[in-house]
């Protein structure tokens, strides 16, 4: 159904905000072959460049970074103190082993107080990240050797397949990264309307500060925004609090915390996906943004913005899941969108014809 190898692959390898230099190499390595243009630009953001018939834009963005933490202070035994890049809900973190990206990588793990020796008002209480250290089973002389102050550190996690699902760290945003190649790979020798600009961006989750640099010197007429969102579709989830939920399909986002997304891309998302016969849910996401209000708001004069989105289950914890198929529709929905923007009335007043198939979940 998938390349799950490919993704094992990206979602394994580092890139914490600011130091996305590994999934960087690797994402030039494999889409150099897909795209007619690929440069690197001062941000480190990858933008990757297929020619289309006319002179408009289609900018579609996934992040490349994942969250993780860097190095603030090395004391006197050896443990390291870090700050979070990105967030992080500190009640996962307890004994979890973290990679320490310093002039080699080392394997540490996350510790905190022991409950044992905890207070009984301290146990009721979810501890701050500033109560967090990071063992390297080392002294202070032996990790001075290889850590520094500023060194980046992600969570050392592997990728595995767990029934229809795949259950990995970093599946955001790197499941979009790979379905951003997988997407250039299905378009390779076919004609596309406008010109692509691919996107792979850094720094998305300390502020979308890629997708805003790179929106401002491409300046789209339309952006597709792909990340994960979220599923809660687990025991004690009221309906009305799912999101979204995995095997539904691609998620059509409506709006989040930073973004409401234009309507007529809504629409034609919806349509598209009902013409392809591609399963779809919409998404209204109450918190939280992804690399689409860049898209939308930092181009020189906006841009018609949307995002499909990957129903994700355990966001921003050590590990999350997402389930193949919806990948696998994510892939067929942007490969569609991409392919037929020049056949949509793309005007205030302009709708698709209603499709019967449009409205899945109703």
């Amino acid at each position: 159904m998938i390349n799950v190898d490919l993704l094992k692959k990206i979602c394994e390898t580092p890139g914490a905000p600011g130091y996305e230099q590994r999934i960087r190499e690797l994402v030039l390595a494999e889409v150099q072959p897909l795209a007619d243009q690929v440069s690197v630009d001062a941000m480190g953001n990858v933008v990757a460049i297929r020619k289309g018939q006319e002179g408009k834009r289609a900018m579609v963005a996934a992040h490349m970074d994942e969250i993780g933490f860097i190095v603030t202070h090395i004391d006197e035994d050896g443990f390291l103190r870090f700050h979070t890049l990105g967030g992080f809900d500190p009640k996962t973190l307890t004994s979890q082993r973290v990679i320490v990206h310093g002039k080699k990588d080392l394997v540490g793990v996350m510790g905190s107080k022991p409950i044992h020796l905890m207070k009984p008002e301290e146990r009721n209480k979810q501890l701050p990240i500033s109560e967090y250290y990071i063992d390297l089973g080392m002294s202070r002389e032996e990790a001075l050797k290889h850590v520094y102050v500023g060194a980046p550190v992600t969570r050392e996690r592997e990728l595995i397949e767990i029934g229809d699902c795949v259950n990995s760290k970093s599946l955001d945003n790197r499941v979009s990264v790979f379905i951003l190649l997988e997407t250039l790979r299905a378009l390779k020798g076919k004609t596309l309307p406008y010109d692509l600009y691919a996107v792979f961006t850094v720094q998305e989750e300390v502020g979308l500060r890629g997708a805003i640099s790179a929106a401002h010197h491409i300046d789209p007429d339309f952006g597709f925004g792909l990340d994960v969102t979220i599923a809660f579709d687990v025991p004690g989830a009221q309906a009305h609090e799912q999101v979204t939920a995995l095997g539904k399909g691609a998620a059509i986002k409506i709006m989040d915390g930073s973004t409401i997304c234009d309507y007529r891309m809504v629409d034609y998302m919806k349509h598209t996906a009902g013409r392809h016969g591609i399963p779809w849910q919409p998404e209204i996401l109450p918190a939280g943004g992804t690399d689409t209000a860049g898209l939308q708001r930092y181009g020189k004069k906006g841009a018609i913005a949307g995002a499909i989105s990957i129903p994700l289950r355990n966001m921003h914890q050590t590990i999350e899941m997402a389930n193949k198929a919806d990948v696998k529709h994510c892939i067929d929905l942007l490969t569609a969108c991409v392919s037929e923007l020049d056949q949509h009335d793309w005007s205030f007043g302009g709708a698709a014809p209603e499709h019967p198939s449009a409205y899945p979940f109703l």
